[in-house]
């Protein structure tokens, strides 16, 4: 009976070593990078065929000034917070996107500027929507979830909010670009609606890049302490009226960020990313399906997004700091950098 009895005990054990092993969640939480920022200045029909050699070299310039804005921050033991909002303000102060200096009009001729920020570590949040005043509303959005009790204010309220906390108020004159003015009066010209971002929808004419684009910028950052920030910005639709928000503003559309999980930074057809909750969606699905990051952003771009017609595109980053570029669009003006200094720009759909 002993001789059984080992004989079993040795089968065992042979049969337990030449099973294959599974990845424990302990295996898969290995850091990747101890700190790391990916950024986007939005996605679209970016052709490279369409855009000229001076073009394309000032977008790639400004978008590794502000990602190396926020790389620095983190380098030298920074908050992720701090990062995100230097970082999106380097964007916000360029003509180029569609945020801040460079903000679409409104039908009225105006500009209506959104942003809203997230902290990983807390899930406290606050956002701007239609603002015309705050030259940086990435900046008006943190303070509005630091400084408040509130998580989105809008219009007026949130002009006077940000003048009672010392933010820089301009004249909407700041906010005047040629080109964003022309484009306008291309489409009232045409009566009819344009997206900043999709020729199939009736996208205003751009005649730097002669063709459309998205010009929301992001940011999402993971610093030496394990939290992840994400914040956005955007002047929104083109010809919008009757004071249109898109999702941008929109905690859980445009912007999340869950230290457990990851943070996510949208850009895209606003309406669409609403609806879908894309960048709680990716966090929830690597909550509770376990999914890896790569495979939740997949997942609702490629497959939830497209399907029902949106298009766009996210930038995302986990607690472990895996990063991922997942847009359905010819292009998104993209940037990252990790722990070990290596810096990515991209612009096309390669």
């Amino acid at each position: 009976m002993k001789n059984i009895y080992l004989l079993l005990s040795l089968l065992l054990i042979l049969s337990a070593c030449d099973a294959p092993k599974k990845t424990s969640n302990k295996q898969k939480d290995i850091p990747v990078n101890e700190f790391a920022i990916i950024i986007h200045g939005g996605a679209g029909t970016i052709l490279k065929k369409n855009m000229t050699p001076e073009k394309e070299t000032a977008y790639k310039t400004i978008l590794e000034e502000a990602i190396k804005t926020g790389y620095e921050i983190l380098k030298n033991g920074g908050s992720s917070a701090d990062a995100v909002v230097k970082t999106i303000q380097v964007m916000e102060e360029s003509p180029l996107f569609n945020a801040g200096k460079g903000a679409v009009f409104t039908h009225d001729e105006t500009n209506e500027l959104d942003a809203s920020f997230m902290d990983g570590k807390t899930l406290n949040a606050g956002a701007v929507a239609g603002v015309k005043d705050i030259k940086s509303p990435i900046e008006a959005a943190r303070i509005v979830m630091t400084n408040s009790n509130h998580v989105m204010l809008s219009g007026s309220g949130a002009s006077q909010f940000a003048k009672e906390q010392g933010l820089e108020i301009v004249d909407p004159s700041y906010f005047y670009t040629e080109n964003r003015f022309q484009s306008l009066q291309k489409i009232k010209d045409k009566e009819k609606t344009a997206l900043d971002h999709d020729d199939k929808k009736a996208s205003f004419y751009d005649a730097d890049i002669k063709n459309s684009k998205f010009g929301t910028v992001g940011c999402v950052a993971l610093d030496k302490e394990g939290n992840i920030s994400a914040g956005t910005s955007t002047g929104g639709m083109t010809n919008k009226r009757w004071g249109r928000i898109g999702d941008s503003p929109i905690i859980g559309s445009g912007t999340y960020a869950n230290n457990n999980t990851c943070g996510v930074s949208s850009t895209g057809w606003g309406e669409y990313f609403i609806r879908t909750q894309v960048a709680y969606d990716i966090s929830a699905q690597m909550e509770y399906q376990q999914k890896s990051l790569k495979e939740a952003t997949k997942d609702v771009i490629q497959n939830k997004l497209t399907k029902l017609g949106g298009t766009g595109g996210v930038v995302a980053l986990d607690k472990n700091g895996n990063m991922s570029f997942e847009f359905n669009t010819a292009g998104m003006y993209r940037a990252s950098m990790n722990d070990k200094g290596d810096l990515v720009v991209k612009i096309y759909n390669d």
